[in-house]
Order: C-alpha cells, then structure tokens, then sequence
C-alpha cells in the first residue's frame, strides 16, 4: 500500500449520545452548534481503506484513533500521514516518533511560517530572538530574558511544560509599542521541543518528497470529496466534510 488518504467527515445523524459541535454555517448565514459525530475516512490508492466515528470535536484529538484502527486493521501505521494543519499537534508528533510515523501533519501556524514573511522574521517574536554567548535570550533592545518558571500544558499527554521568560526591564524602551501590550516587563512562553518539531514538519513537507506527497493527498482527498458530493455517503444534510491522508496529508473541505 503506496499512500493514504485519511478523510474526516462531521455527520448529523441522530445516534445517541451526541456530542454538540459548531457545524458549517447554513444558506441564510446562521450558525449551527447541533449533535454530530467526527468520522474519519482513510483513502489508499484512491480506495476507502478504513473508516473511525468518534465524539472528539477537535480534529487533532482524531488522528492516534484513526492511525491505533489503520494498524488494528491492516497490522502497521501508515508511514507518511499527510494532514492539514487541523492535525499537527505535540501530542499527535510524539506518537509519530514513538511509532516510526515521519511528521508530514501541519501545524496550525504553518501557512504564516512559510507565507508570511514579515510574520516569519518578525523581529519581537520569541523564537527570533538572540541568544548571546552565555546562551541568555535577548530581545531586540539587548535586554535580558530570565527564566521564571516551567507550567504544565492543559491538556496535553506527554507531560509537555513550557518555560516561561521574563525581560530584565522594559522601562523606557523603543520598541514597547511593537514588542508587548502591557506596561509590564514582557514574559513569553518557550518550548525548545515544539518549535523544532515544527521547523522538520516545514523541511518534510517543503521537500520534493514533501510536495510530491501533498501533490497526492489533494488528488486523492479532493476526489474523494467529489465522488461523496456527486453520489453522497452520508445524509444531504451533512453540513461540513474534511479529509486527512495517510501518505502525506489531512485536508478539510466544506460542503456547499
């Protein structure tokens, strides 16, 4: 098996108990939080090769259920999970790397990384700031960044924390209008681990391989998209479909 396309679908069909989620805006512009389910469709080579429900209203809650039914059905994980950025989290990277799954999900701010120039070298963002010889932080005006504290991230299964800096005095500074919103000293939230998962998910996915596998998921999701809207699956009714690839890629698609 070359690739997979994994597909997510949210549904209205009335199976009890439900779990309320914000659905597709409707035709006169209202919007809808009703009971559905999240269903998430593989597609391998163009044919629908497993299929999970669950009552997860997140997206990146979906991917180690649906990559857990992949293995219990065909006996191994998919090697390159192409997805949208509804899917790439810590939790979901981790599990990549403890069970031989390459990172080809992306991340939520992955658009603005590689699109947005000014967005990528902003110049008061945490990540690029310099780090001096003594490996101290520091922001744009030369000010020092101390470390306070480590916290637990809400939510998250693999004991993440993250570090959280303080500058040494942001009294009178140049640049407090574009570096920060309060009168305060400026404090930002650090996790080494996290942003190099995402620079490889940016150097997978921005690769040749990278491209070639994105280049599938949207042949396969978008054509599995059409098949489902020209000959529905599911009710006419249902509001919103996404899609996810094994191969390479998780796409998310509105019905019209």
């Amino acid at each position: 098996m070359k690739s997979v396309v994994l597909t997510e679908t949210v549904t209205l069909k009335q199976i009890t108990p439900l779990p309320f989620m914000r659905i597709k805006t409707d035709y006169m512009g209202n919007d809808q939080i009703l009971p559905a389910y999240n269903v998430q469709i593989g597609v391998a080579d163009e044919y629908i090769a497993v299929v999970d429900v669950n009552h997860y209203r997140s997206d990146m809650d979906c991917f180690v259920p649906l990559m857990e039914h992949f293995k219990q059905t065909y006996g191994f994980y998919p090697k390159y999970p192409v997805a949208d950025a509804g899917y790439g989290s810590y939790n979901n990277y981790i599990f990549c790397e403890q069970n031989g799954i390459e990172k080809y999900m992306k991340f939520p701010m992955f658009k603005k990384e590689t699109k947005d120039r000014k967005y990528h070298e902003d110049p008061f963002r945490a990540v690029n700031f310099r780090i001096d010889e003594q490996g101290v932080m520091r922001c744009p005006n030369d000010k020092a960044f101390h470390f306070l504290y480590r916290k637990n991230v809400r939510g998250n299964q693999y004991g993440r924390k993250e570090e959280v800096y303080e500058c040494e005095d942001c009294s009178g500074c140049p640049y407090a209008k574009k570096c920060k919103k309060t009168d305060k000293n400026r404090t930002v939230r650090i996790n080494q681990e996290l942003t190099s998962m995402h620079q490889e998910v940016i150097e997978n996915l921005e690769s040749i391989h990278g491209a070639l596998l994105r280049m599938n998921r949207s042949i396969q999701a978008e054509g599995t998209f059409g098949i489902m809207k020209k000959q529905p699956l599911v009710p006419e009714n249902c509001p919103k479909r996404y899609s996810f690839s094994q191969t390479g890629s998780f796409t998310r698609g509105d019905r019209p």
